[in-house]
């Protein structure tokens, strides 16, 4: 008796999981993913009279694996159907409220995986508009992750999202950019989302996916296989779409080349400014950041951690400036803002604090004072070059006083 494992909609449709890897769990956060909801079933492929003759001749030990494998088989079916499965949800209110759905928190302290995500609930921050993140796990109509709903309306697309808070809420951060500026700027956004973001999908979901695989949240008795399964299937379908795309044509090396000259890119293009496109906020600096983040915090040891917390320390400085402006409870240790060739496994990740409900007026202004930097902890500078402790990091308008020794 040989069983196959497969994936049964409302649609009167079996897909085959053990050979179709096009299926979507819409983990690695690309815009395009598509996705759909059913239940995981097994099912025999051949019957030669059923499971105990066709166990018959096999010694005691082979039909001993065989039940084994056969309840180990059932119980991660199980597990997958309680998390890909559509639930009776609650109802959600949002009559001039926002939801955002996006995915679970991962473990590693980092607000997201998914650089869209993190873009679209960084925004939210940067134009302090209250939201209400929930967690589900469901993607949008059309197949997208984040989207939110507003007034009963659903919008996926963070781009298309922007558009709509704009219409309807009259937030812009992009009020005081020229003309040329607003060109610059979706021309960089694009170059971020189109292109550097299928380099930093490679590193996290290809190259680096078993580090990926311990960041995922995902809880029960079978949790590290959930996560063994979930990160190698997203593993196959970053490959796909790359492949598609056409920059999953190249080498390891070539892939690697084209996110260097990305990165050097922004980090030109920033310079010394504050933002991307001078002293205040944009857009865009919600894109960059949501992916200049996972290169800072969620790809240790790699070439893109090498570079921001080294050579192109301005980007550094950069994304620490954003965190510590809109992700008060987001705290990173002071030892992470340097690469220095190694990285120490044994340390404990810290936790994101869940606030499922955020507001900024109502949370930043009581910035946690433990969260900052202190000189106790500041690494002696050479005089060499630029530390990421040189950079004004605090808010516009320098309302703090600085850290004095």
């Amino acid at each position: 008796m040989y069983w196959g494992v497969g994936f049964a909609s409302s649609r009167s449709c079996v897909v085959d999981l053990g050979r179709n890897q096009s299926f979507s769990f819409g983990l690695c956060g690309s815009n395009e993913h598509y996705s759909f909801y059913g239940y995981i079933i097994a099912f025999p492929l051949q019957d030669y009279g059923g499971i105990m003759s066709g166990l018959g001749s096999d010694s005691w030990w082979k039909k001993t694996l065989y039940l084994t494998g056969g309840a180990l088989l059932a119980a991660a079916a199980y597990l997958l159907h309680e998390l890909l499965a559509i639930r009776k949800e609650q109802e959600l209110d949002s009559k001039d409220a926002i939801i955002l759905h996006q995915f679970s928190r991962p473990k590693c302290g980092v607000p997201s995986l998914s650089p869209f995500c993190l873009k679209m609930e960084t925004y939210l921050r940067m134009v302090d508009l209250p939201y209400q993140n929930y967690f589900d796990g469901k993607l949008s109509p059309q197949g997208k992750m984040p989207w939110i709903e507003y007034n009963n309306e659903q919008v996926s697309g963070t781009e298309f999202i922007i558009d709509f808070l704009e219409e309807k809420l009259g937030v812009n951060l992009n009020k005081s950019l020229s003309p040329q500026e607003k060109a610059v700027s979706r021309a960089v956004t694009k170059m971020v989302e189109e292109h550097f973001y299928w380099t930093i999908a490679y590193c996290q979901w290809v190259d680096n996916l078993e580090e990926t695989q311990k960041m995922l949240a995902v809880s029960g008795p079978l949790s590290d296989l959930l996560k063994w399964i979930l990160s190698h299937l997203t593993g196959g379908i970053v490959k796909r779409e790359m492949y598609g795309h056409g920059i999953g044509r190249f080498s390891k090396e070539e892939v690697y080349a084209l996110m260097e000259k990305d990165m050097r890119t922004l980090a030109t293009l920033l310079g010394d400014k504050k933002y991307i496109m001078g002293p205040k906020l944009s857009s865009v600096d919600a894109t960059v950041f949501g992916h200049l983040a996972q290169a800072m915090w969620t790809l240790p040891g790699t070439r893109p951690e090498q570079l921001i917390k080294g050579e192109l320390i301005n980007l550094a400085m950069y994304c620490e400036r954003i965190r510590r402006k809109f992700w008060p409870e987001w705290y990173v240790d002071v030892d992470d803002f340097y690469y220095d060739g190694s990285s120490d496994d044994s340390a404990t990740p810290s936790q994101l604090l869940d606030f499922g409900l955020y507001s900024r007026t109502e949370t930043f202004e009581e910035e946690v004072t433990e969260n900052s930097f202190s000189c106790s902890h500041t690494p002696d500078t050479d005089g060499s070059g630029p530390s990421v402790f040189d950079s004004d990091m605090d808010m516009e308008g320098s309302d703090h006083e600085p850290l004095k020794c």
